[in-house]
């Protein structure tokens, strides 16, 4: 997710803002050691936590890192890798 595509979600978030927490969880692909993935996915997860706050998002926003345990695709592929390589916004209820 790029400068570009976190500026419109900030946009939206602001225009409707919600009650519930948000919580912004990075992932990363099974290159490198579980250890690093998993800060990698959090320091990911927290960079764009910081830019929606930059952003004016007044949302209560937690950052959570989940490595390479929850693969949206296959890594043995570089295709695959890519999108596992992500950040995800998830409401809790």
């Amino acid at each position: 997710m790029g400068a570009g595509s976190l500026d419109g979600v900030a946009k939206d978030l602001i225009a409707f803002p919600q009650k519930n927490e948000i919580q912004v969880q990075g992932h990363a692909s099974s290159e490198g050691s579980d250890s690093y993935n998993m800060k990698l996915s959090q320091r990911r997860a927290h960079s764009v936590v910081e830019y929606l706050k930059l952003k004016g998002v007044s949302n209560k926003l937690s950052a959570k890192g989940y490595g390479e345990t929850q693969p949206i695709a296959d890594n043995a592929t570089e295709a695959g890798k890519s999108e596992n390589r992500r950040v995800e916004l998830i409401w809790i209820e």
